[in-house]
């Protein structure tokens, strides 16, 4: 019988996980190649996977709403049409894993695969995050968070994964696991945080509700929004850069060709496509704010890919990303801004098109805002926000004098990582966007 394995896909950087969150074929249920399987959740974006073959579905491994990592074996199809029903906990493992795991682990995957809950929390003393599956393991086999803190993980970021746990219970089993003393723990968690680990966060004290009420469950999205901001805050020390600029050539440039671009083109022209321009040519100038930092390593990267900030139906926002965005020209910029948004609305948006973001626009003045200060997207080291465009008297000077005249003007926010930013190249930067907004052609053509 010929079986291939469904594995998780990677489905955008440092998207280390994901959720099932719907079964689309049931075991015996036969299955075309290319066809929806399975619907999966990230913290970045709803996506459905395809089948890599055509053949019957033999095998499921995962239930809804458990967490897989990238990587894992999700379910198993057979090409010849055979059906054979296999315990699920050994299934989970890949042959090569099944032979050398001992029936100590077998007993925690099992665990694991029929939904056993963990009470761990999933953040220890160092800031080290723990995936359901590794805490339900560790529960299983009374694993404490002492003994978890002392693996060394072999996942993105020093995360301890499914296999650094197996492997630890066979060496307990056998005797060589180091053993895990509180002096021990406590030294680990000092030199982690000599290394600028951001420190876990503290446990939300529960609030007493008060007649009248009403008690709404957060939704997945918004959970998983909660967690990336809070992790964002903890990772980078936050610092933010205000500056006005005057586009008052924008505004007038904007108000003369929207009317002919929206009959051309049957879409309209807004002012997201102009912003992007200005801070990928700033970005051009100033090329260490296009980095990320991985522990202590600063990567410089290469393409410049802007994320903007766009709503969802539900009211929740996601960053879909213009891939070298410094490479199109206006006319290109707004037939990508406005696919993205709309993909956005229409829950049309792919993993691609919301993975590889080197920096991040979001614009608060579209709900009046005339100014804020954002969260850096991780793993990005700065943001911007623009501010409601508001019609203000201003010093305009001229060779014969200066006088008071009406111009068009928005406020800037940057915020960016103070442990790689600092505060000249941040501010130099906003105010590099703003000279290029106020120096806007009006005489440009699409």
């Amino acid at each position: 019988m010929s079986q291939v394995e469904i594995r998780l896909p990677k489905m955008g950087e440092s998207v280390t996980e994901a959720t099932i969150t719907n079964w689309l074929k049931g075991v015996g249920d036969s299955i075309e190649m290319d066809e929806p399987l399975v619907e999966v959740a990230t913290d970045k974006v709803d996506n459905e996977l395809p089948s890599e073959v055509s053949g019957t579905v033999t095998k499921i491994l995962f239930d809804q709403d458990e967490v897989a990592q990238v990587g894992d074996v999700i379910a198993i199809i057979s090409t010849d049409g055979d059906v054979a029903v296999e315990n699920k906990s050994a299934a989970q493992n890949t042959p090569e894993e099944v032979k050398e795991v001992s029936a100590s682990v077998e007993s925690a995957v099992e665990s694991v695969s029929t939904g056993t809950a963990s009470e761990m929390d999933k953040n220890g003393p160092s800031g080290k995050f723990y995936s359901p599956l590794v805490r339900s393991i560790a529960s299983k086999e009374n694993i404490s968070m002492e003994e978890l803190e002392s693996i060394d993980g072999s996942g993105q970021n020093g995360r301890v994964t499914k296999k650094d746990v197996l492997g630890y219970l066979e060496n307990r089993a056998n005797g060589t696991a180091p053993a895990a003393s509180k002096t021990e723990t406590s030294t680990a968690i000092s030199e982690s945080n000599s290394h600028s680990k951001p420190a876990s966060a503290p446990k939300a004290k529960s609030v007493p509700s008060m007649p009248g009420d009403e008690i709404v469950e957060m939704d997945r999205m918004r959970k998983m929004i909660s967690e990336h901001m809070v992790s964002s805050k903890q990772t980078s020390p936050h610092v933010t850069s205000f500056v006005e600029a005057d586009v008052t050539n924008i505004w007038n440039w904007r108000n003369k060709i929207k009317a002919e671009f929206k009959a051309r083109e049957g879409e309209n022209f807004t002012f997201t496509p102009i912003f992007v321009q200005a801070v990928a040519q700033a970005i051009k100038d100033f090329p260490k704010i296009n980095i990320s930092v991985d522990g202590d390593k600063i990567i410089q990267r290469r393409d410049i890919n802007i994320g903007m900030a766009a709503a969802l139906p539900s009211g929740n926002l996601i960053v879909p990303v213009i891939k070298q965005a410094d490479r199109l020209n206006l006319y290109g910029l707004a037939k990508k801004v406005n696919e993205l948004a709309n993909n956005a609305r229409d829950g049309k948006l792919t993993s691609d098109d919301i993975q590889g973001g080197t920096y991040t626009l979001t614009n608060v003045g579209t709900f009046g805002n005339v100014m804020g200060t954002p969260i850096i997207n991780q793993p990005q080291v700065a943001i911007m926000a623009t501010g409601a465009i508001r019609k203000v008297p201003a010093v305009i000077e001229t060779p014969e004098g200066d006088f008071i005249g009406i111009r068009y003007k928005m406020f800037l926010s940057h915020s960016y990582d103070h442990r790689v930013v600092d505060g000249a190249l941040g501010g130099m930067f906003v105010k590099r966007v703003a000279e290029y907004l106020e120096g806007f052609d009006p005489e440009t053509k699409l």
